[in-house]
């Protein structure tokens, strides 16, 4: 997509961002938490019936049989976010014929790395072990980087694979060390690079941010599934992908990037904006043709 063909409404979204909600992003975690905790107070907890021990949000396919169980891994930095927050993100999937579940995982600064990964490699043991059919993992965010990172758990533990992964802006360098951070500060519109390094400081506690589970860049990437990566060109994460993609591909790795003018990180959530419609439509697309070259 060339920067003529941006929405009027990404453009309004991104000033919006920058003006009132970057200058303060930081401050904003505390407020946020409570409004995620009004959320789950007041919307039903849905477990997988047949794995009603692990936490999490169930939503079975609405497009009759299911194409393939998808794994969905929300964003938030470490820090904010839960299955029940991120609900109607995982409903576009499942309206696409997916049967979607989202782990709840333990966040920081409370539950440092490994506690989330922790979480979701349990989830996903119990899924296979349970699920006849084919798996597919989505991940915005930190979720991206969680999602790269439990691959790569999963893959050393030689468990049944997802056959794809579609990620959005994943976090997969907490060290940040991609020039992007720099080169991008003032354009992004909603991180700083020194926001990003104190949300990283708390997601690790005292870990090492070149840990390869905790920042996969680092990783070898080998044997991972086919995946789907969508970046703004103006995130100041932007080079998290673009490394991600590179390394993957030198791996072995079927990995296609796709850079998209304008539009701020996760922009995917932002249900009323044209480009994310589109972007999940390119994601959805992208699994189930992976899903049926499986079968």
């Amino acid at each position: 997509m060339s920067a003529a063909g941006v929405s009027a409404a990404t453009r309004r979204t991104v000033r919006l961002l920058r003006r009132f909600v970057k200058p303060r992003i930081l401050s904003l975690t505390a407020p946020l938490r409570r409004l995620q905790a009004l959320i789950e107070a007041i919307s039903p907890e849905r477990r997988a019936p047949f794995a009603p021990e692990i936490a999490g949000d169930w939503i079975p396919s609405a497009a009759g049989p299911a194409v393939a169980t998808l794994v969905y891994l929300h964003g938030g930095a470490f820090l904010i976010g839960s299955p029940r927050l991120f609900r109607y993100a995982a409903r576009c999937f499942a309206r696409e014929g997916f049967d979607v579940f989202t782990p709840a995982y333990r966040l920081a600064p409370e539950h440092v790395f490994p506690a989330a990964l922790d979480d979701v490699l349990r989830a996903y043991r119990r899924f296979v072990e349970a699920r006849p059919g084919p798996f597919v993992i989505v991940g915005d965010s930190a979720g991206g980087g969680l999602a790269v990172s439990l691959m790569l758990r999963i893959r050393d533990e030689g468990l049944r694979p997802p056959v794809a992964a579609a990620l959005s802006s994943p976090w997969v360098d907490l060290a940040v060390t991609g020039a992007s951070a720099r080169e991008n500060e003032d354009r992004d519109p909603l991180f700083t690079r020194k926001d990003i390094l104190l949300g990283a400081r708390a997601a690790l506690g005292r870990h090492s941010a070149r840990d390869p589970l905790a920042s996969p860049i680092y990783a070898d990437l080998s044997g991972l599934p086919p995946m789907l990566v969508h970046v703004g060109a103006d995130e100041a994460l932007r080079d998290d992908s673009t490394r991600l993609v590179a390394r993957a591909r030198q791996a072995g790795v079927d990995a296609r990037l796709e850079s998209w003018p304008c539009v701020p990180h996760a922009w995917q959530l932002m249900s009323f904006l044209p480009e994310a419609r589109e972007s999940r439509a390119k994601a959805i697309e992208f699994l189930k043709a992976r899903v049926a070259q499986a079968e």
